[in-house]
């Protein structure tokens, strides 16, 4: 119930860039593995517990970034995923490589970076 509530506070008090996680997403037009993350996995992205935890936002690989950002070493390969918390990068998957991988590296990112979260997927 807590949890919900921060969520919608979160959410309507300004949406992803208001959120103590989020998920960058790095592209680049032509990327055919962002186009396959694009087809399997954004549809749903927002309404499971991952994108519920770390909200997408997306930038182009040659920038602009977000002002607030601090990252690792620039991005090379698209599509890179980014878990940014509290405006620092927490952890990055680079590349895409497939459904059950990504799942699986986005949830332990999320669990490391706020071991308060807990298990997403059971």
């Amino acid at each position: 119930m807590l949890r919900a509530l921060f969520l919608a506070t979160a959410f309507l008090a300004g949406g992803p860039a208001e959120a103590a996680l989020r998920l960058l997403m790095v592209e680049q037009p032509g990327c055919a593995y962002c186009a396959r993350w694009n087809a399997e996995i954004a549809p749903i992205y927002p309404k499971t517990p991952e994108g519920q935890a770390a909200p997408l936002e997306r930038v182009q690989l040659r920038g602009p970034y977000p002002a607030d950002l601090v990252l690792g070493p620039p991005p090379v390969f698209t599509p890179t995923f980014i878990l940014v918390q509290d405006g620092k990068e927490a952890g990055r998957i680079e590349g895409y490589p497939g459904e059950d991988f990504f799942w699986g590296l986005l949830g332990q990112m999320i669990e490391k970076a706020d071991p308060t979260i807990g298990t997403l997927r059971k």
